[in-house]
């Protein structure tokens, strides 16, 4: 920290009485004597002085904050983040010079004195009257040591830290006290080390490792003469020796370090001389802080971390606690995310969705068998520019994104099929799926009172020539609106909703999904990230492990390094082998010969679903091979444009489907996330052929237009989602959140009116 300097204001005769009570109270205090609260100098008021006895003796060296390192899964940097940028070094790793050059322009009588300089009080005195103001101050190291610590423990609260500076006698008075505390403590070389370590030496550069690294690009045991002494005479006042800022006066102040080095004979006369005629050589590294400055476009992903930590309970019962030791730092992250797959996620979310194109696209990779984040990106950077935004889309809002995640389509559809597996129903199961229906009506629900289609309300097909009956492989294949309608009205609610509670899958607010038969659309919105965890669990053959972001921590403090603990992931069965090779053969006929053609994996096994809602304004393909799972999103995050005649990518969309513009997204990311890695395959398990139909799309993989009809609880195609005829709010690509409406739309005003709750996501992709 700058040295704060008195006397603004007073004159020669005042400063010379204000330095002279110093001494005086210096020498009371090297006594022993205890001063009353009006001390007998009169330089302070009544009850602004504690007595010296009074003054509690437990200071304790705060735990200075330092950066923080989050790396990937092979201890790759991806990112630094910290309140104060200082990386805390032993005084063996400070150059020598440094240490000289210090001590020379701060305190030369450093190891000659004790906590307090008289002599050093005297002469600053004398000087000081001289020249009519303060040209000497007359703390000693260990002195502003003291004040360091204060300010250090105020960290960023104003308050806090102008008690901390204030030019009191009461200030000075308890610095006296400790200062002597610290002499019997820790000896002049860790009071040289600790003081190199927290002083601010500007361009938001704390401790002189961080100083070094700013100004030179170097470490500070690497520091020459020339360059110890400028960075010594910054400390004085950073902000007016900035080298980078005023080169000239910093030259000034460096040469007066050097002078002075040489009068106290650390160096000889000509080498002051010879160091005095170089040039400042500066070398400076602009500072890298937070996660806006992550590698690979892992922006997010660093992001998501820092929510991480910030909320789960296993870095602090309260989020003060976790917040303090966030910002204490001095933390080594290593992280689940693999350079490889964040590397190719990135590239091809690049390849086809423009930053600048109405709509964003974004991407998770998760590994299944343990919930390992791999990878996580999309198609607007991180930032606060045009075209950038800080809200995470492959997230849930509590960890950074957007409001509810987005309307997943027939993806959705998956989760209903294990449902009925689980109950029994064979993978042969048909039913009647005529082009258009009524929702079949009462259904079963976890409670007592059913699901009832009091409106009478209608589920399309795509096309005209998708009429049943469909067998489950078929009705996959194609992703058949009303054939997944009968199946939930057969097995009931309840059996999908705890299959998705096992599966780990709720809506982007964290809330659990509607129970109405039209979630078998995809109506309400769900993130990347869960959509990619569940599937892994179909992967995984039926295992749902927990997402994780964080593989371990480490803390340095005070030269003691110590293990944090981290979240778990949690792995549980969340259906059968049977059930999940059953899917698994399933939505490899999709990729087959369905609706995924395009996004298809040649050289290893694969399997996904594609899913488009109403009006196009989401496109999803969600896939996996048996050790990647992967999701991908193509949208608005304020859910208002339509992706028809749309360019993307540079590529004009007449209409976009899930199996067209995620599809490719998709294959292109895992193919490069996968390349040099094993090839394992699904136990897949043979299921009849039906008697119509060899599992071929009709509609070009066409949407299934339906109105997405549930009790009132589908996402509307109004400017966000619509509950029970209420519109909640959107959010700009930007970033911007509109305010949730308090008025009710009118009945038939839009779909999702009244008691069906028509959505987006009443289409397949």
């Amino acid at each position: 920290m700058p040295k704060k300097r008195s006397g603004g204001g007073l004159s020669p005769t005042q400063q010379a009485a204000k330095f002279l009570g110093v001494s005086v109270l210096a020498g009371a205090v090297m006594a022993g004597i205890a001063l009353p609260a009006a001390g007998a100098l009169g330089l302070a008021a009544k009850g602004s002085v504690q007595g010296f006895d009074e003054i509690p003796d437990n200071l304790k060296s705060p735990s200075l904050s330092q950066r923080t390192t989050i790396l990937d899964d092979q201890g790759g940097e991806i990112a630094t983040v910290y309140s104060r940028d200082r990386t805390v070094v032993d005084l063996k790793d400070i150059s020598p010079y440094m240490q000289k050059a210090i001590v020379a322009i701060e305190d030369s009588r450093f190891y000659q004195h004790g906590a307090v300089d008289l002599k050093g009080i005297l002469r600053a005195v004398n000087q000081n009257a001289q020249n009519g103001g303060v040209a000497q101050g007359a703390s000693t190291l260990t002195q502003q040591l003291v004040k360091n610590y204060f300010v250090e423990e105020a960290g960023d609260d104003p308050t806090k830290v102008a008690q901390a500076t204030q030019q009191t006698l009461g200030r000075k008075i308890r610095e006296l006290k400790y200062a002597i505390q610290l002499e019997e403590k820790l000896g002049k070389k860790k009071i040289l080390e600790n003081y190199l370590n927290i002083t601010f030496f500007g361009e938001q550069a704390y401790g002189i490792e961080a100083a070094s690294q700013r100004y030179f690009s170097k470490p500070a045991k690497d520091l020459n003469l020339q360059e110890s002494a400028l960075l010594a005479g910054i400390v004085q006042s950073p902000s007016r020796y900035d080298p980078v800022n005023d080169e000239a006066e910093a030259t000034k102040r460096r040469n007066t370090v050097l002078q002075r080095m040489a009068e106290v004979h650390d160096i000889s006369q000509q080498e002051a001389d010879a160091a005095k005629k170089t040039k400042l050589a500066l070398h400076v590294s602009q500072p890298k802080n937070g996660c806006i400055t992550a590698v690979r476009g892992a922006s997010f992903f660093c992001k998501y971390v820092e929510h991480v930590f910030l909320t789960d309970p296993v870095f602090g019962k309260t989020k003060e606690e976790r917040a303090k030791l966030w910002n204490q730092g001095g933390l080594t992250i290593r992280t689940t995310l693999d350079p490889q797959s964040q590397e190719s996620v990135q590239t091809s979310l690049k390849d086809h969705v423009n930053k600048s194109d109405k709509v964003a696209a974004a991407a998770t990779l998760v590994e299944p068998g343990t919930g390992k984040i791999l990878g996580m990106g999309q198609s607007k950077p991180y930032g606060y520019g045009k075209n950038e935004t800080e809200y995470n889309y492959s997230v849930n809002y509590d960890m950074g994104g957007s409001n509810y995640g987005f309307p997943t389509g027939s993806t959705f559809k998956p989760f209903v099929a294990a449902a009925a597996l689980e109950q029994g129903l064979p993978a042969t199961k048909e039913y009647s799926s005529p082009n258009k229906m009524p929702y079949p009506s009462p259904v079963q629900t976890c409670g007592s009172k059913p699901w009832t289609n009091q409106a009478n309300e209608q589920v399309p097909n795509e096309s005209a020539s998708e009429v049943g009956p469909y067998r489950l492989k078929e009705a996959m294949a194609k992703s058949v609106n009303t054939y997944f309608v009968q199946m939930i009205s057969d097995i009931g609610l309840c059996p999908v909703m705890n299959q998705i509670d096992k599966l780990g899958v709720v809506q982007g607010n964290g809330d659990k999904l509607p129970q109405v038969p039209s979630i078998a659309l995809g109506a309400k919105g769900i993130s990347p990230l869960t959509m990619a965890t569940a599937y892994a669990a179909f992967a995984s053959r039926g295992m749902y492990c927990t997402p994780i972001a964080v593989e371990s921590i480490t803390q340095k403090i005070n030269g003691t390094q110590k293990t944090l603990e981290v979240p778990k992931s949690t792995c549980s069965r969340a259906m059968s082998e049977k059930t999940a090779d059953t899917i698994n053969t399933l939505l490899s006929g999709v990729i087959d010969s369905g609706t995924g053609q395009q996004a298809g994996l040649t050289d290893r096994a694969n399997a996904g679903k594609t899913g488009t809602t109403d009006e196009r304004k989401n496109a999803w393909f969600v896939g996996y091979t048996p050790n990647l799972s992967g999701a991908v999103w193509v949208g608005s995050a304020t859910q208002r444009v339509k992706m028809v005649n749309i360019t993307i990518g540079g590529v004009y969309n007449p209409k976009v489907y899930g199996g067209q513009v995620p599809g490719p997204i998709w294959r292109d990311l895992m193919t490069g996330a996968l390349t040099g890695k094993d090839s394992p395959s699904f136990n897949l398990v043979d299921i009849p052929d039906g008697n119509k139909g060899n599992g071929q799309n009709d509609g070009n993989n066409g949407d299934h237009n339906g109105n997405g009809n549930g009790n009132g609880n589908g996402n509307g195609n109004g400017n966000g989602n619509t509950t029970n005829g209420t519109t909640i709010s959107g959010q700009t690509d930007g970033g911007t959140v509109f305010p949730t409406p308090s008025f009710s739309i009118p009945e038939g005003w839009i779909q999702g009116n009244g008691n069906g709750g028509n959505g987006n996501g009443g289409q397949r992709g």
